[in-house]
């Protein structure tokens, strides 16, 4: 599967500062030192409808951890997977009556065309689960020899007692566990499991689903969580950088995919940061397809809104928080973009080398956007009430703004 077209990200003199970020794992700040090559996986879509806003919101943070480290002059390696076979994709695919695999193609297709229209920098790996399927198989077959996968009626669960480390990623204790399992996906209820909690290896196949060879597990596909781990083992390999996501993947997703990685290699932890992405509302409820109140980046678009008003808006808000989109958050959005150009348009105007510090520092200090959109702010400001003699100055901030925030002016 092939990611989108990456746009150039101009060079910006001096150089950035270490990422300091929030881990969930540890609930606090940690500065991230990755060395000369950072990685980074964030989970992808499940392709079964366009992309929202609660999508974009989360994948501009991302966005951002890549510049910032490029910034220091970093090479990145980000990895990101489609979940291109899923119960949800299946289940639209039977309501709409066309092809779970047209239906996933399609939609994928659309998420390119707006990652690539909001100028988010693409994965160098990106990964559907499909063609995930020859690596995931070797991973059950290791986990059941290691005692930490069972079978139950066909389908092969994950023992989460066998990971020492269970829980540390979303620090809940159980009884919030067994709720969340319920809601995201998970089978607490389901009789003759070890633990309620274990989440799902191998789904046997069922009549009408697709199904794929699975060798000594026999035919079926990969449980949700399995499918990252082998993405992220093969491509990364352990204790990498970032493990990124929304808010409502910190658990059961993060949670169990670190334990099925650190079982499988008896190393710890599977990142060094657990990051995740607050949840973007509308009408006083999270933003979601299963509820139908969504705004889509592709409507947007069609209606000819600037995709680079789509990114300011999204910067608005920390990428930590759960917030409202409304229709003045875009014409905000907007109405800023349009003062931004304004001020780059002149030939000259106040030095901008403070500027590119302060949006540096901002960033640096766990995405701080609205920070990095403030100082942006004040410079315009100040080139509208008193302009300035140094000629380099607008090309400076549209630089600064194109590199650390991606949106071109």
């Amino acid at each position: 599967m092939h990611a989108w077209p990456a746009s150039e990200v101009p060079a910006l003199p001096g150089q950035g500062r270490d990422l300091r970020i929030h881990d969930t794992a540890t609930d606090g700040p940690v500065t991230l030192d990755p060395g000369p090559v950072a990685r980074i996986y964030v989970c992808g879509i499940t392709p079964y409808d366009a992309t929202h806003m609660g999508h974009a919101a989360t994948y501009n943070a991302f966005d951002l951890v890549q510049r910032v480290w490029l910034d220091t002059k970093r090479q990145v390696h980000y990895v990101q997977n489609v979940t291109d076979v899923d119960d949800p994709l299946l289940e639209r695919a039977t309501r709409d009556g066309v092809d779970w695999a047209d239906l996933a193609v399609q939609e994928t297709t659309l998420f390119r065309e707006d990652m690539t229209a909001l100028r988010m920098l693409p994965p160098q790996h990106y990964i559907g689960a499909v063609e995930a399927i020859p690596g995931i198989v070797p991973l059950v077959e290791r986990l059941r020899e290691l005692g930490a996968a069972y079978d139950l009626d066909g389908d092969i669960y994950f023992s989460v007692d066998a990971d020492p480390h269970f829980g540390q990623v979303s620090r809940l204790d159980a009884a919030a566990m067994r709720v969340l399992s319920a809601e995201r996906g998970g089978d607490p209820d389901r009789p003759g499991k070890k633990n309620p909690l274990d989440p799902m290896l191998w789904l046997a196949a069922r009549d009408g689903e697709p199904s794929w060879d699975g060798g000594t597990l026999g035919r079926g596909r990969p449980g949700w969580h399995i499918e990252c781990v082998a993405i992220a083992l093969d491509h990364l390999g352990m204790t990498f950088d970032v493990q990124g996501g929304g808010s409502d993947l910190a658990f059961p997703h993060h949670e169990m995919g670190a334990s099925h990685a650190q079982v499988l290699t008896g190393e710890f932890p599977m990142a060094k940061a657990y990051v995740h992405a607050g949840m973007v509302g509308l009408d006083g409820e999270k933003m979601s397809k299963s509820k139908g109140n969504l705004v889509f980046v592709s409507a947007l678009r069609r209606d000819g809104v600037d995709p680079a008003a789509i990114r300011l808006a999204l910067h608005s808000r920390h990428y930590r928080s759960d917030w409202e989109w409304t229709d003045q958050v875009l014409q905000d959005a907007v109405d800023r973009l349009g003062r931004w150009r304004a001020a780059v348009s002149r030939p000259d105007g106040p030095s901008a080398d403070a500027l590119v510090d302060e949006v540096r520092e901002a960033l640096a200090n766990d995405l701080d956007a609205p920070a990095a959109l403030a100082a942006v702010d004040r410079w315009a400001a100040r080139q509208e009430a008193e302009g300035g003699t140094d000629i380099g100055a607008p090309g400076l901030v549209s630089r600064t703004v194109d590199a650390l925030l991606g949106v071109a002016l």
